[in-house]
C-alpha cells in the first residue's frame, strides 16, 4: 500500500475492504463474535493496535489479540467490537471511524467472528481494563508482512494437528484466529499475495 495522506489512505482502504466484498460464513447457531482491528498512522506508517491477554483470564491466556467479544441480543458486529474496544482497552466509538470489515473467520471451537476495521487517531486515547488486558501492543502493519519474521507450525487443537501461521513480532508470538485476521488484512492491503489463510 502506498504512503499516502491520511484521508487518501482512508479511502483507499475503504476502497479494498469494500471490493470483493468481505467473505461470509453460512448461517448458523454458533456463537457470534466481533473484533475491533484498530489502524492508526504515526510517522507516515500504519499502525495496527494488539493487546495480550492478562493471564488471570479462564481461557485464551496471554494470548495476542484484538479486542472483542460475544455479541449481546440485538447487538450486530460493529455495535459489540465498538463495545469492547470501550470495555477493554478505552477506546471510544465515537473515536473509531468506520472502514469496512474483513473476512468472516470460525474458530476451531466453532465461535463465529467478524473483524471489524476502525481508523483512530494517533496519539491514541486508551485505557487498559487490567481484568482482561495485561499490555497494548501498537504494532506497525508492514512488520507482519516481512517473510523472515512469519512461521508455518503444526500444533495440536482440540486432538487434532492444524498448520498454524505464525508471526513473530515486537518479541511476540501472534497465531491462531488473530494471525488470520492479520493475514487477511495484509491480503487486503496488497502487502501479501491472495491465497489460503492459516
Amino acid at each position: 500500500m502506498n504512503e499516502q495522506p491520511w484521508m487518501s489512505w482512508i479511502t483507499e482502504l475503504r476502497a479494498r475492504l469494500s471490493s470483493p466484498a468481505p467473505q461470509r460464513l453460512p448461517p448458523d447457531d454458533a456463537r457470534r463474535t466481533a473484533v475491533m482491528v484498530p489502524l492508526y498512522v504515526n510517522a507516515g506508517e500504519l499502525w495496527a493496535l494488539l493487546a495480550k491477554h492478562s493471564d488471570a483470564l479462564p481461557h485464551h491466556q496471554g494470548q495476542i489479540v484484538f479486542p472483542g467479544g460475544r455479541l449481546e441480543a440485538g447487538e450486530d458486529a460493529w455495535t459489540a467490537a465498538l463495545r469492547e474496544a470501550r470495555e477493554e482497552v478505552g477506546v471510544e466509538p465515537r473515536a473509531v471511524l468506520r472502514l469496512g470489515e474483513l473476512d468472516e473467520e470460525q474458530t476451531p471451537s466453532g465461535v463465529r467472528v467478524v473483524p471489524c476495521v476502525g481508523a483512530v487517531a494517533y496519539p491514541l486515547r486508551t485505557r487498559i481494563n487490567r481484568r482482561e488486558i495485561a499490555e497494548l501492543l501498537p504494532i506497525p502493519v508492514r512488520a507482519f508482512a516481512n517473510p523472515q519474521l512469519v512461521e508455518e507450525r503444526m500444533v495440536r487443537l482440540d486432538g487434532r494437528e492444524h498448520l498454524t501461521r505464525i508471526y513473530h513480532v515486537a518479541g511476540r508470538q501472534v497465531w491462531g484466529l488473530t494471525a488470520r485476521i492479520v493475514y487477511n488484512l495484509l491480503v487486503r492491503l496488497g502487502l501479501e499475495p491472495d491465497g489460503p489463510a492459516n
